[in-house]
């Protein structure tokens, strides 16, 4: 089909051809393509050069005995893998994580669904409940960490005063391989449980108001709202929350850095701590490059897990 251009000075119309169309809309399109990768260029290359580069390298270097020297940058196959799964310290740093996990998010998402419960239902000074629970999470890690090392203390601290006053003993919260590592989930539930809290807040917020109506008609209490409305309306938002939560704790770091260093013993110390003090205290990139990606092979393995059983229960 053409297309006729009139010409006001009486000259016959011109036809445009399909052919000149569709050139016309080729060129078009290259020219939208090319302004659109002209916008996309500076991230593309951030993106290059701060992540798909490290990736490829860090692999690469896995498979080397390089130093943080720049010696020994040979290749040795898979000598550092063979090493590493051999190494106690890097499984038990693995549990170590894996066990912080464990801890830290069940109670982050079952108390942050309490908080956004309570404020959701009209406690007084509701503005001062939402910032009383979401401004720890603002804090830097450092501060945090600081504050409740004063905090589990064992002469001064207000944990062992608070329990002392009931008759407790005084716990050497940090020092304590019985304790540490439950020390410094009680301080990340602390710092981190605001963000989630505020999902779930604004997740109940969207629930409609018709449905608590409607059950309040059919003769449905505050529990029965809560099993049969809330919580199932709630599920999507508890998903990702568990998945962020997850992914979260397993790169876990600062706060038990700073806390205990990993210990007392090694009892707190993550994989992603051994992987720094391999490759910077130790000196030894390759063997730190083989731990990371091993980590990461576990890290993809739990986020397919996640994924398929996610989907499986959506179906």
């Amino acid at each position: 089909m053409s297309s006729a251009t009139v010409d006001v000075t009486g000259a016959p119309p011109r036809t445009t051809s399909p052919d000149e169309i569709r050139r016309g809309e080729r060129e078009r399109r290259a020219r939208d393509n090319r302004i659109g990768w002209a916008f996309v260029a500076p991230f593309v290359v951030v993106f290059v050069m701060f992540l798909i580069w490290p990736l490829v390298h860090g692999f690469y270097l896995s498979f080397t005995a390089e130093s943080i020297t720049g010696a020994g940058g040979e290749l040795i196959g898979f000598d550092n893998y063979a090493e590493a799964l051999r190494d106690p310290i890097m499984w038990r740093s693995l549990l170590n994580t894996l066990w912080f996990t464990v801890l830290s998010t069940i109670p982050l998402v079952i108390v942050s669904l309490i908080l956004a419960l309570l404020v959701h239902q009209g406690l007084p000074g509701q503005w001062l409940w939402r910032l009383s629970f979401f401004m720890p999470f603002l804090l830097a890690s450092t501060v945090a960490a600081q504050f409740w090392i004063w905090m589990y203390n064992p002469q001064l601290g207000l944990v062992n005063y608070v329990l002392g006053a009931v008759g407790v003993e005084q716990i050497a919260w940090l020092q304590d391989p019985q304790w540490a590592m439950l020390a410094v989930v009680v301080m990340t539930l602390w710092w981190t449980v605001g963000f989630n809290f505020l999902l779930y807040l604004t997740a109940l917020q969207n629930i409609p108001e018709q449905q608590y109506e409607a059950s309040a008609l059919d003769g449905a209490g505050r529990w029965r709202q809560l099993r049969s409305i809330t919580i199932p309306q709630l599920g999507p938002t508890t998903v990702l929350i568990v998945i962020l939560q997850i992914l979260a704790s397993l790169k876990v770091f600062d706060q038990i850095y700073i806390m205990t260093q990993g210990g007392p013993g090694g009892a707190t110390r993550p994989v992603v701590q051994y992987v720094f003090e391999s490759g910077f205290t130790g000196y030894r990139f390759g063997y730190a490059s083989a731990i990371a990606y091993i980590f990461f092979a576990l890290i993809v393995i739990i986020s397919i897990g996640q994924m398929r059983l996610t989907t499986r229960r959506s179906a």
